[in-house]
C-alpha cells in the first residue's frame, strides 16, 4: 500500500515523520495519516514525494517496482565505476 512505500522510503533515507513534512511542506500529522492510510496525498503531493525520493510516481504505487539511481550529469568514466560495482555486488549475491 502507498503509506507502506512512504514509510520505507522515510525510514531508508533516515528521517523522521517530522523531517519528511518539513521537506514537503506538510504537517507531522498528515506524513502520519499517509503512512497509516487513513488518507492520501495528493496528485500534486504524489509528484512532489516522488521527486523528494527520486522514485518515479509508478513505484510509489507500487505499478513499478524496479529500483533507479539517478545519475543525470555523471561523466562516462563515472557511470562506468558505478555500473562495475553494482556488477560486482550482484555478482557477489
Amino acid at each position: 500500500m502507498l503509506g507502506e512505500v512512504i514509510k520505507s522510503l522515510r525510514v531508508s533515507h533516515n528521517l523522521n515523520q517530522v523531517q519528511l513534512a518539513e521537506k514537503l511542506g506538510v504537517s507531522k500529522q498528515t506524513i502520519s495519516n499517509w503512512e497509516n492510510n487513513n488518507i492520501l496525498p495528493s496528485i500534486e503531493m504524489l509528484v512532489r514525494i516522488s521527486k523528494f525520493f527520486s522514485v518515479s510516481t509508478d513505484f510509489l504505487l507500487e505499478l513499478d517496482t524496479r529500483n533507479y539511481i539517478e545519475v543525470t550529469g555523471l561523466s562516462p568514466t563515472h557511470l562506468a565505476h558505478i555500473q562495475q560495482i553494482i556488477n560486482d555486488i550482484l555478482d557477489s549475491r
